[in-house]
């Protein structure tokens, strides 16, 4: 889901109330903030050499101990807006900051507004190799990436490679 879709659901709907619903179908409690709007940029190495370059919106949400406090579509749009220099546009894909106990990155998979409700559907993010070619190991379904401890020291995959390796760990792909 893109930045662009939530901005123009929130300006189609500036009185809608809002919702989060976690991966596992639960409600961020009513009273959340959002707590910070920002661009995020990772820029890395794949396990096969090749450099990489994502960028996302994130939305910190965050629970505080005022249960009355109710953020609005409205509300939110003009925090989204007060952003706009830093977001430097709205074509970014869209993620959610939350604690579940330990911080965790959400996906935004679906934005739906009916009955006065705004409802963010949060998915979870998962690993994965980005080289399978290079690693000549398939990842599973789950998306487990190419090293797993019944592929370690498969040809190609989790070898010791001392151009690659930073300090004698895990070598190629890993």
């Amino acid at each position: 889901m893109k930045l662009s879709n939530l901005v123009q659901t929130l300006q189609q709907h500036p009185d809608a109330d809002l919702a989060f619903v976690l991966p596992d179908g639960k409600p961020v409690p009513p009273h959340f903030h959002v707590t910070e709007v920002g661009r995020v940029r990772k820029q890395f190495i794949d396990c096969g050499g090749t450099p990489r370059d994502t960028e996302s919106c994130v939305l910190q949400v965050w629970v505080a101990q005022d249960d009355d406090h109710r953020l609005k579509a409205g509300k939110l749009g003009m925090i989204i807006g007060l952003a706009k220099d830093i977001l430097r546009g709205d074509d970014l894909p869209l993620e959610v900051e939350y604690d579940v106990g330990v911080i965790t990155q959400l996906a935004v998979s679906a934005i739906d507004a009916s009955d006065g409700l705004i409802k963010l559907t949060l998915a979870g993010k998962h690993t994965a190799c980005l080289a399978p070619d290079k690693c000549g190991v398939e990842g599973d379904a789950e998306g487990s990436g190419c090293c797993t401890p019944e592929s370690a020291g498969a040809a190609g995959c989790c070898t010791p490679d001392p151009a690659v390796s930073l300090g004698g760990g895990q070598g190629k792909c890993c």
